[in-house]
């Protein structure tokens, strides 16, 4: 007798392999047995008569940790109702463990009231001990953020980092690595990241790579410098000798979209070296980002404390609103979608903003951010279709979100998400396998599974087989689709019928279960690993 039989549906297994028929077995959270099983009986049986069967998606680039919603909002439903079952948080150089001292979570934190946060450790082994004691309702696994532990030794110091600094930094990698991170990311388009020099970021590469992890980096530049940035991510990889994964890679600026070509022609160039190089991307030309990474780097420098204080000095500001108009960038085209100030705001375009003050885009900007103490994020139309298409196709792709779960409640804060927190994996199969067929269904569930799983060496998931964790999807490749919008986008994605997590059912007939989270938390297993 099995615990769960999923019957007469046909399986994806995550491999890229072609679809088949069979029926899946799971017992005492695994997978226990695949194939013809018509007389076999189970506790519940899932009647998937026309609808494919897949191993749940793996979001390697999801920021529900920094973004808190993995403890204020543990349902995390957006995300299931995409079919995801696993999360990689830690992203982008921000990770919440380990931290040197308990003030290092407001330099960490995404604009959430730090005042309202109650947290109970330093070390990574007490930070996934409350992520277990929290049960999220997904699987959840942690890179180490090197902001994290850079802010954690410097603090708010502008200088030069020094080698006992990097060794010091080594050190907490090291340990967190022991006590479950996965590997580093970087972030190094944001201010505290932007003095790490070759030295300081091969030194903490090898150490990941030492404890067999993966280095995952939002490049530097994602603009006119986006090619020198991929060949830095990619000669820290060679000369590491590290697993690399480029997060969220895109060109942003119709000017410089002609450049992904020659980046994927780096990539794969790289990967002829023996370079092992992933990317991931989301279906959507819209880009969300924190303001201040908008404007002149220069003005950035030092802080967000510094670039306030060169905003708010008359003789600076004129320099600077100088060099935004030298940039190629439409600022009144920019969308606030969160920020301290009033939820009024949210929703608005800087040029709507700027009408009602009399002043120029760039004005306002300055404005804003200085009213909301540099906290804002925003959205703005600046991705090439085509460019998209590419990178879902592209070989070495992984498809990801770079968002957050949350539930449709959040509405009520006001704040404008983007649509890829609740339709990113439904649009993929909807738009570009259904419509555009640009992909099979068989290549975009392995994108979505079986591929994140290897690279970022997640222990037995990303597959339907025989051993491995019962983490499974099953939807209707009819209806599948995602609802959200940018105007509209607190809307779940449809077609998802059932959900199994570790070998219990979340979701039945297209509906969650309420009150049941069967996350676990996923830590690294060495030694298991093969490329």
């Amino acid at each position: 007798m099995y615990d769960i039989l999923i019957q007469n549906g046909t399986v994806i297994d995550g491999s890229g392999r072609p679809m088949y028929r069979a029926d899946v077995a799971v017992k005492e959270g695994r997978i226990v047995a695949l194939g013809d099983l018509a007389s076999a009986r189970a506790e519940r049986m899932i009647d998937a008569t026309g609808q494919y069967v897949t191993p749940g998606f793996v979001d390697v680039n999801n920021h529900s940790d920094t973004y808190w919603q993995l403890f204020s909002h543990p349902e995390l439903e957006s995300l299931l109702y995409q079919g995801v079952t696993t999360i990689i948080g830690g992203n982008s150089g921000s990770s919440l463990a380990p931290l040197t001292d308990p003030g290092i979570i407001r330099s960490i934190q995404k604009w959430t009231d730090v005042e309202k946060i109650n947290f109970n450790w330093l070390s990574m082994r007490d930070f996934l001990q409350e992520v277990r004691r929290r049960r999220p309702a997904v699987n959840f696994a942690t890179l180490v953020g090197h902001g994290t532990i850079r802010r954690g030794v410097m603090k708010d110091r502008s200088r030069a980092i020094t080698p006992e600094e990097i060794e010091i930094m080594q050190k907490m990698l090291h340990g967190a690595m022991k006590e479950g991170a996965i590997g580093l990311s970087t972030g190094l388009k944001y201010t505290h990241a932007r003095g790490a020099g070759m030295r300081e970021l091969l030194a903490l590469t090898k150490t990941a790579v030492a404890e067999e992890g993966v280095y995952a980096t939002y490049v530097r530049d994602e603009g006119e410098g986006l090619v020198e940035s991929v060949e830095e991510a990619l000669l820290v990889a060679r000369d590491a000798g590290a697993p690399l994964h480029i997060s969220h890679l895109k060109a942003v600026g119709k000017n410089n979209w002609h450049l992904m070509d020659e980046v994927f022609n780096l990539i794969e160039t790289a990967a002829l070296d023996d370079v092992k190089v992933t990317f991931d991307v989301y279906p959507y030309t819209t880009t969300g980002s924190v303001l201040y990474t908008l404007l002149p780097e220069w003005v950035t420098q030092e802080g967000r404390k510094m670039m306030l204080a060169r905003l708010k000095d008359p003789g600076v500001r004129s320099t600077v609103l100088r060099d935004m108009r030298q940039k190629e960038i439409d600022y009144s085209e920019i969308l606030i979608s969160a920020s301290t100030l009033s939820k009024m705001l949210s929703r608005r375009k800087i040029s709507e903003i700027a009408a009602l003050q009399g002043k120029s885009p760039e004005e306002t900007v300055l404005d804003f951010l200085i009213a909301s103490d540099g906290q804002a994020i925003v959205s703005m139309e600046v991705l090439s279709e085509k460019n998209v298409l590419k990178a879902i196709q592209h070989p070495f792709s992984i498809i990801s979100s770079n968002g957050s779960g949350y539930g449709i409640e959040h509405m009520k804060t006001g704040e404008l998400v983007h649509p890829r927190n609740f339709g990113t994996f439904p649009k993929v199969f909807a738009e570009y396998v259904r419509k555009q067929q640009a992909l099979s269904w068989e290549e975009a569930v392995h994108k979505m599974s079986g591929k994140p799983a290897l690279k970022f060496r997640l222990d037995k998931r990303g597959l339907l087989q025989e051993g491995y964790f019962a983490d499974i999807v099953v939807f209707q490749p009819e209806t599948i689709t995602d609802q959200a919008t940018m105007e509209d986008p607190y809307k779940y994605a449809t077609g998802m019928t059932s959900i199994i997590i570790n070998g219990a059912v979340a979701m039945e007939n297209g509906a969650l279960i309420p009150g049941k989270r069967y996350g676990m938390v996923l830590e690294r297993k060495k030694g298991w690993f093969e490329w």
